[in-house]
């Protein structure tokens, strides 16, 4: 393949501009931003799960506990209408008396447990309303935390995709006037070469690979044409002889 010396070594400027809009999109890819917030997001998620349980239990504790205090109220309002009974003299017949008194101090007795369930509802209670509000914190703090992350990755996203326009602005008039076959050639080494389909033969060494070129190639690469394009031995890439190559 011949091109003109010129075009080859423009083929390095849009080399330049390709691997820079090469590492523009792998920055906009990886961000640690998105990375951390699609971390968080899982997390969240699993936290509401659990903040949803929470609030289940703390629903139906509380339930339990108003229906605790009304069986509590509901006997202590008997018993106080009972009492009221004995001490106003309205129960005459001793046996009678006699089975207000049993059933007075049955009362108290049903009193004594139901407050004591009333008081284990209540401690479970404040324990699940603990729980639900730590809870409630975490899935705050991550909401927070997500909509800061998602400010300073649309501030990164923005300029890098002010920068990748940039960079395909510069690129149209680089590549204006460039061989079909050599720019055909070129993008199809950069697919399969990592993204650098040509390289800069500086100082007997193609910038490509990172090898340096024996004396014997260099003898044949000195002795070709200006207008031919010379591919690396080792790697294919498109060879771009320049001042500083060493020949």
């Amino acid at each position: 393949m011949k091109a003109d010396p010129a075009a080859q070594e423009r083929l390095l400027e849009v080399q330049a501009l390709d691997a820079r809009a090469d590492q523009a999109r792998h920055r906009l890819a990886t961000m640690p931003e998105a990375a951390e917030m699609t971390a968080l997001e899982a997390s969240r998620t699993e936290v509401d799960d659990q903040r949803r349980d929470a609030q289940i239990v703390v629903d139906d504790l509380d339930l339990a506990q108003r229906k605790a205090d009304n069986d509590v109220e509901q006997v202590k309002t008997r018993r106080t209408r009972d009492r009221d009974r004995v001490e106003q003299g309205l129960i005459t017949n001793p046996k009678d008396l006699e089975r207000m008194q049993h059933e007075l101090a049955s009362l108290d007795r049903r009193i004594s447990v139901l407050e004591d369930e009333e008081l284990e509802v209540m401690e479970q209670l404040e324990e699940a309303q603990a729980r639900l509000a730590e809870l409630v914190q975490r899935v705050a703090a991550a909401d927070e935390r997500l909509a800061e992350l998602t400010v300073v990755r649309e501030e990164k996203a923005g300029a890098i995709e002010r920068e990748l326009s940039e960079i395909a602005d510069a690129r149209g008039p680089a590549v204006e006037g460039l061989p079909d076959d050599l720019l055909a050639l070129y993008e199809k080494l950069r697919t399969s070469k990592g993204g650098v389909g040509a390289a800069e033969l500086r100082q007997r060494r193609c910038n490509g690979c990172q090898l340096g070129i024996d004396n014997a190639e260099i003898a044949v690469i000195r002795s070709t044409p200006a207008d031919q394009v010379v591919r690396c031995e080792e790697c294919s890439r498109i060879l771009v002889r320049t001042a500083e190559s060493g020949l």
